[in-house]
């Protein structure tokens, strides 16, 4: 057998005997065929036959493919081979009632989702990102100063930078040092705690008061996802911002917890207090969910860093009860244990050496006739619950000095020295150890049980008193010394921070208050209401509202009860008894502005919580009696606090004044450039109606006029707007378009020049001023008379003055051209063949003389008539009488005449003759020998040496002329 034959059996594909195709499964073209598809009992392969006869790859057999199919559901009606695409539907597939309720729900479905569209576009998610201090990209670096934080920002990106390297650094590469790393030898350690102050303060509070609750939700996820990226970068201070900006939006459990945690990194410990009380209070229901082990954890390593090692042992101990193996508060109980027990002994040997100290002192002092201490004996200072033998001894042990009681009455720190030490010599009873009856009862209840002489209250006696040099013993309305000291003691731990501490003082001086039988309402209300003040710092709610509550059952409507119990409820989410006690405080004094802004935030929350009928489920609100209402008793405000007032709502009003203007300004632009000018005309009449004096608003509505056609109310408004701005060159255009409508073709080509010398690149000036050239000798040449009629007028042969007038008017009358300007220039060259006036006195006298030595020609008596006449009076008289004849006789005088004697003169009047009415105009239509006389005088104005002008004062001159 040859090599070919034996690669060609190897390459040779198997072959089913059932069908005879190879294994590729590819379809013989001898299958197509009746007899083999008859034949066939192979489903599958039959299938493979039915789907090439419906490609069309061996032609197109519509008989042999209904044979075939046939078959094949004789063998097998579940084929997927007998499946057939069916077309799209169509509207001929439906009926005329299925097709017209189809059409109908798209149509309903578009509108829905355009309203939607239209909604998200007004009320952008992100809107408050506009108003608000948007904090950079993490990692952006963009808007922390190059000068800032320098070495930390090297160190980061040292620390983040691992490849590429670069040559030099593989020489300083320790091997042995990366190999312990992949070994696992070398420990990892934690990444310091990094504080940002690099970047721009970000604002803790969101403003969402535009965003649906759902959109809500959405803010606070992004914020705290937010936090937790900066969490996980070691930037506590901005994960802390993060994660109050998110509390501001949605307060959630999980923010709360990671907030709490975020403040333990950066030791604030009081604050990570807070939070962790409030997840607990959150999840009240359930502590034995994740969040609620985990905020007691954290709570926990909160207290044992304060100190509370017993609070701290029993949330360790709630921690294991719901997670045994958890080995984080297995080890953090152990060392709470160990602190616990360190500080037990010493308490005990403590307590045992002050009372045999104590003891030794009064047996001394009954030498001296002092009278020893009696078991039943209220003793006691601060507390009522310290022993005063242990009070001295705790002095002198800690070295802390105690004040004096004042007034002389007894103090509970009376018996240290002006060193600090306990007075145990002569002259000293045991008169100082007593107290007002009023602490007996606590002094009792402490003295019976001798082991809480070393408790916590002796603790509180050691504090240092006056620290800030407040006066501990200064008095407190009623109250008496010790516990008006007590009071004292309290404020200055609450301004400390120390709450609990503040608490115990406010407590003991409440229970010494109330058995002294001592009659002042008002001192116990404050002393109620400072310790509501400190449950609410501990976020003790209940106790709060029940504190405030006593308190104004003593002192009713009194305004920091009712505002911290309203604080209360609001935290424990009764917020229908939180408006109620707002509103109240609102009638007591309506400048707190705490309590407007609470009202209008509980208001949101009840209408989302009650609906419209919030108000019907609302607590009755109390009426405040007008002597209660302190806003009622103020005195009337003095001058200045009125006007001061006045200024501020003058301000206030001229602010809403500039947004109203600029909102119509935009809304009228907007219509503009949709070419609604009517809707664009009201916009910006409203807005002059605010602002009278804003010239491009006179612009913008003479636009709108133009556009709708109304030319003379479009030149008022240019008129308007060149008086507030001479030099605007819009509204001298619009103004010559309106002129130019009214078909005032002078005044129209007078405002384009005027545009075209402020700007000569305008070129739709320069369009419009060739139309109106050709309309205006169009209408000149329409409206004057023949030549040949202005050429007989004038008769050279004249008997007379009146006679030559009397024909000049009868020929023009026959003529049919204008009989008063041929009358007045007979009239006139009669007059001047006898006298030319040189020193006119009016306009008609300057004219008619100007008129005579015009038409003679006289030059010598024009130019008398120039000089006689002061150079500013001529355009005054001249007015809008001036023509092309005219002004190129004046020139001629000034060149001919004026210019060699008096230059100066020539100066003057060519510097106001060009204010002239209809000057541009009539300079417009002179011939090209005026235009060249004209030129020639001004050469020659410019060679003169004058120290009235100089040779750029007649260049800017001539650029007017020529």
């Amino acid at each position: 057998m040859s090599t070919e034959m034996v690669s060609s059996l190897l390459n040779q594909e198997p072959v089913d005997s059932s069908t005879g195709s190879t294994g590729r499964g590819a379809v013989p073209v001898d299958h197509l065929d009746y007899g083999y598809i008859e034949k066939c009992t192979d489903a599958k392969y039959l299938g493979k036959i039915l789907t090439v006869l419906r490609s069309g790859e061996e032609g197109i057999y519509p008989h042999l493919i209904e044979f075939c199919e046939s078959h094949l559901e004789k063998l097998d009606p579940k084929s997927r081979a007998l499946r057939k695409e069916n077309p799209p539907a169509t509207a001929f597939s439906f009926s005329r009632d299925e097709w017209l309720e189809i059409t109908d729900e798209l149509e309903k479905w578009e509108k829905n989702v355009k309203m939607s569209e239209k909604e998200l576009k007004q009320q952008s998610l992100f809107h408050d990102t506009e108003n608000e201090n948007v904090p950079p990209v993490r990692g952006s670096g963009c808007s922390i100063p190059s000068s800032q934080n320098a070495a930390s920002r090297r160190e980061k990106t040292t620390a983040r930078k691992i490849v590429p390297r670069d040559y030099k650094e593989w020489d300083m590469f320790d091997v042995d040092k990366e190999c312990d790393k992949i070994d696992g030898n070398e420990t990892k350690k934690d990444a310091p705690t990094v504080i940002n102050s690099g970047h721009p303060k970000i604002r803790s509070k969101m403003d969402t008061t535009a965003l649906s609750q759902q959109e809500k939700v959405i803010v606070a996820s992004r914020e705290k996802d937010k936090g937790n990226e900066a969490f996980k970068a070691n930037d506590y201070e901005e994960a802390v911002a993060y994660y109050t900006r998110s509390l501001s939006v949605v307060p959630t459990v999980a923010a709360h917890n990671n907030r709490a945690q975020a403040e333990i990194r950066l030791q604030r410990w009081h604050n990570a207090l807070s939070d962790c009380q409030a997840v607990l209070e959150m999840e009240s229901g359930n502590m034995k969910v994740v969040v609620c082990v985990s905020a007691l954890l954290r709570r926990a390593t909160v207290l044992k860093q304060q100190g509370n090692y017993q609070k701290a042992a029993e949330d360790l101990r709630n921690v294991l009860q719901a997670e045994p193996q958890n080995a984080t508060a297995t080890g953090l109980l152990v060392e709470v244990d160990k602190k616990l027990n360190e500080c037990q002994p010493e308490k005990e040997q403590k307590s045992k050496k002050i009372l045999i100290q104590e003891l030794e002192d009064e047996v001394n002092n009954e030498d001296d006739d002092a009278r020893p201490v009696e078991p039943s004996q209220a003793v006691g200072g601060e507390s009522a619950a310290v022993a005063p033998t242990e009070r001295g001894v705790m002095g002198n042990t800690q070295k802390k000095p105690h004040g004096r009681a004042g007034n002389g009455g007894p103090s509970p720190h009376a018996d240290h020295d002006s060193h600090g030490g306990p007075r145990r010599g002569r002259g000293c009873n045991a008169d100082k150890y007593k107290v007002n009856q009023q602490e007996s009862t606590a002094s009792d209840k402490v003295l019976s049980n001798g082991a809480q002489g070393s408790g916590r209250s002796g603790s509180m006696g050691a504090e240092p008193a006056g620290k800030d040099g407040s006066n501990l013993d200064a008095p407190c309305g009623a109250l008496p010394p010790p516990l008006a000291r007590m009071k004292n003691e309290g404020n200055l731990l609450f301004k400390n921070g120390q709450f609990a501490d503040a608490l115990g003082k406010y407590s003991q001086a409440i229970t010494g208050l109330t058995d002294s039988g001592v009659d002042s309402p008002e001192d116990l209300c404050i002393l109620y209401s400072n310790r509501a003040a400190c449950y609410l710092k501990d976020g003790n709610s209940s106790d709060c509202i029940q504190d405030c509550t006593r308190a104004l059952e003593l002192h009713p409507f009194s305004l920091k009860p009712l505002l911290r119990r309203a604080m209360a409820y609001e935290t424990m989410e009764r917020y229908r008894q939180a408006y109620v006690d707002y509103k109240t405080v609102l009638q007591v004094d309506i400048g707190v502005q705490a309590a407007h802004d609470s009202v209008n935030r509980i208001t949101r929350l009840l209408i989302d919580q009650d609906g419209e009928q919030w108000r019907e489920k609302l607590p009755e609100i109390p009426l405040v009696p007008l002597s209660a209402q302190q806003h009622r008793r103020e005195e009337p405000p003095s001058a200045e606090a009125l006007q001061a007032r006045a200024e501020k709502a003058k301000q206030d009003a001229a602010r809403k004044a500039e947004m109203r203007f600029n909102s119509l300004k935009q809304e009228g632009n907007e219509f503009v450039k949709k070419a609604q000018f009517q809707e664009a005309l009201e916009k910006y009449s409203e807005c002059l109606k605010l602002k009278p004096e804003e010239c491009p608003i006179y612009t913008n509505r003479a636009l709108c006029f133009l556009k709708l056609e109304r030319f003379a109310e479009a030149k008022q408004d240019c008129d308007s707007a060149l008086k507030l701005e001479p030099t605007n060159k819009k509204a001298f255009y619009r103004r010559a378009l309106a002129n130019k409508g009214l078909k005032d073709y002078m005044a129209c080509s007078s405002d384009l020049q005027e545009v075209l010398q402020q700007d000569p690149n305008v070129a739709e000036a320069e369009k419009e001023l060739e139309e109106v050239t050709l309309l205006l000798r169009q209408s000149l040449a329409q409206a004057s008379p023949s030549n040949k009629h202005r050429r007989t007028v004038p008769i050279t042969e004249v008997e007379g003055p009146d006679d030559g007038a009397e024909a000049a008017r009868s020929k023009a009358e026959k003529g049919g051209a204008e009989p008063s300007l041929a009358a007045a220039e007979n009239h006139c060259r009669g007059e001047d063949a006898l006298t030319t006036n040189l020193q006119p006195t009016n306009a008609c006298q300057f004219n008619q003389s100007l008129s005579a030595a015009r038409l003679r020609p006289d030059l010598l008596a024009g130019a008398q008539l120039l000089r006689h006449v002061p150079p500013e009076t001529v355009p005054v008289y001249v007015g809008n009488q001036l023509d092309g004849h005219t002004l190129s006789f004046i020139i001629q005088v000034l060149d001919t005449q004026l210019l060699e004697e008096e230059p100066h003169l020539v100066y003057q009047h060519l510097n106001h003759l060009h204010t002239t009415d209809r000057f541009s105009v009539v300079l417009m239509l002179l011939g090209e020998e005026q235009r060249a006389q004209m030129t020639r005088l001004f050469e020659r104005l410019s060679t003169v040496d004058s120290g009235a002008f100089s040779r750029n004062d007649v260049q800017n001159l001539a650029n007017k002329y020529i």
